[in-house]
């Protein structure tokens, strides 16, 4: 298998919730966008919003579950001021704040915040790895 991810798809409880909500983000939706499901270009990953119903018909598994889904979405950022002021900004359109910005000890700096659905962003600045003039994460 080639080492690449395509997509990031969430089921959502709610799709017009939760499109208004990465919208408030200043998330661009994506022309390929339907009815039933939002597209947003997330660097080199598609960034995709689905019924949560529908999507585990789709994987043929049964849609209940809760509780922490074993994974985070993360979003990394040039500063510890980045990080505090886009927790904020998260928190200003609808999200839950779960961890407050702090100091980590491997020398990083991160927040968490919950999306309408509970899915949970970690906002993180890493002193040791560099953003490019895009914001990607280039490792090592």
């Amino acid at each position: 298998m080639k080492q690449t991810i395509s997509f990031i798809t969430l089921g959502v409880a709610d799709l017009a919730r939760s499109r208004a909500f990465y919208k408030a983000l200043g998330w661009r939706e994506s022309s390929a966008s339907q009815e039933a499901i939002a597209f947003f270009q997330a660097g080199s990953v598609a960034f995709g919003l689905f019924q949560r119903e529908a999507l585990a018909e789709d994987a043929a598994v049964p849609p209940a579950g809760s509780g922490f889904p074993g994974f985070t979405l993360a979003h990394n950022v040039p500063s510890e001021a980045a990080v505090i002021a886009t927790l904020d900004e998260a928190v200003a359109v609808g999200a839950t704040l779960v961890r407050p910005a702090d100091k980590v000890f491997w020398g990083g700096f991160r927040g968490y915040f919950a999306d309408p659905d509970g899915f949970l962003w970690e906002v993180c600045f890493n002193p040791f790895i560099a953003l490019d003039d895009q914001g990607f994460i280039n490792l090592p």
